[in-house]
């Protein structure tokens, strides 16, 4: 079987690479660029074969979107947000490159198992209160929960050290709250394949 192309490999043309340089421009003009800083950042646009080297030069860059219908650059992320209550997401959902999450003294829970991931990294920023975030990844993802501050709270992460992909980084803060991640692992007998933890279901052979 074929691996998937990730699509920071993708390869960028001419046009895609002028356009960056026009959102370089342009950050120039709502002061987020030096002088300098906008000329090796156009340089490196110009000189980019990959999405991923052209996602590079716009990722700290707020505001600014790759608006060319073929290339992924930048997105705007997707919000969840509960206060006192619950959102749950599992099954074939799509899953967005940005997802922030914004919990006030609810529960939020995310099965990313048979979820529709189309990007290598998937980013999560947090910004919960007294609440709970329970992720569950698939059997083969790697996570990153460094960029996570923790006030009072706590982060149960047992997917630690695994490779592969998907990669989630998780951002943000956690006050007087709760981060779990798991990963899904699935158990064989005869016809019968359970998914640990949640569901079972029947093998195709």
């Amino acid at each position: 079987m074929t691996e998937p192309v990730d699509p920071r490999e993708l390869r960028v043309s001419d046009a895609e690479r002028s356009h960056v340089v026009n959102l370089l421009q342009k950050a120039i003009g709502h002061g987020l660029l030096s002088l300098d800083e906008f000329t090796e950042r156009t340089d490196r646009a110009l000189a980019a074969k990959t999405r991923g080297d052209l996602n590079a030069v716009l990722v700290d860059l707020p505001g600014l979107t790759h608006t060319d219908p073929t290339s992924p650059v930048r997105t705007p992320p997707v919000e969840l947000r509960v206060n006192m209550s619950k959102i749950k997401r599992g099954g074939a959902w799509d899953v967005p490159r940005e997802l922030i999450i914004r919990n006030r003294l609810g529960l939020i829970m995310l099965d990313f198992s048979e979820a529709r991931i189309e990007h290598a990294e998937v980013r999560i920023n947090l910004d919960v209160s007294g609440g709970q975030v329970k992720l569950q990844l698939p059997e083969q993802a790697t996570v990153d929960t460094n960029g996570v501050q923790v006030i009072a709270g706590k982060v149960l992460d047992r997917v630690r050290g695994s490779t592969g992909r998907p990669k989630f980084v998780i951002t943000g803060r956690i006050t007087a709250g709760k981060l779990k991640i798991r990963r899904s692992g699935y158990v064989r007998i005869g016809n019968l394949v359970i998914r640990s933890p949640w569901r079972m279901g029947v093998a195709a052979d």
